[in-house]
């Protein structure tokens, strides 16, 4: 209201006061947005070359494993975790080389990569897939109850079939054989008509021996 009874003059008099009075304070605005700015620009200039150096590095890997470089891979894998810990491409290296572990019989440093890769991995279907491999591994090592905690670990939208498939693995090897069975009929709604896979679980699930009959009560 003050402003409607102000003249032109009266008015640009007071305006020039307030910025006089305020000028302090615009300038910290300014220069603090300038910084922001300046700093997310930055910030995603370093993210950029982070991964560019990553992504670099992760190809070095996989032609060293592929060549059977084994100890320049291992260096390389490294300084992937030690360098670049937070990027995709160092989760997958020691994915990579837990299936390396796996070919060569070492289970226990496949399952070392794995819960590194398992610490490591930033979103769910990443974190899934780790969990799903990790019981995979459980169940080569024979622990069916460790197999099934892994798999409540994957996300339900992520893997569903191979997931269902593992758990009936687990509970077809813990002697539960109804909820084997109903385990491998899950994984099999998730699977194309078409697809190869299904032959291989229904194999497995017509193969699972009828539960045990419970004794007759006198």
């Amino acid at each position: 209201m003050a402003f409607e009874v102000l003249d032109e003059h009266e008015q640009g008099e007071l305006v020039r006061k307030w910025v006089q009075s305020n000028a302090m304070s615009i300038a910290i605005g300014v220069v603090v947005g300038l910084l922001l700015i300046f700093g997310y620009q930055q910030w995603k200039a370093r993210e950029l070359r982070t991964l560019s150096e990553a992504a670099v590095q992760y190809s070095a890997f996989t032609e060293a494993v592929d060549a059977k470089r084994n100890e320049d891979a291992a260096k390389i894998a490294e300084t992937l975790r030690k360098e670049y810990p937070k990027t995709a491409f160092a989760t997958m290296t020691a994915l990579r080389q837990a299936a390396v572990q796996v070919e060569k019989g070492d289970l226990a440093a496949a399952s070392a990569d794995l819960d590194w890769a398992s610490q490591a991995a930033g979103d769910d279907a990443m974190k899934s897939l780790i969990a799903l491999r990790q019981a995979r591994l459980s169940l080569a090592k024979g622990e069916a109850e460790a197999a099934l905690t892994k798999l409540d670990q994957v996300a339900k939208a992520n893997f569903p079939a191979q997931a269902s498939e593992l758990r009936g693995d687990a509970l077809a090897k813990l002697g539960r054989i109804e909820d084997a069975r109903s385990a491998y009929a899950e994984a099999l709604t998730h699977m194309d008509e078409q697809a190869p896979e299904r032959a291989f679980i229904e194999m497995k699930q017509g193969g699972l021996s009828p539960a045990a009959a419970e004794p007759k009560k006198s």
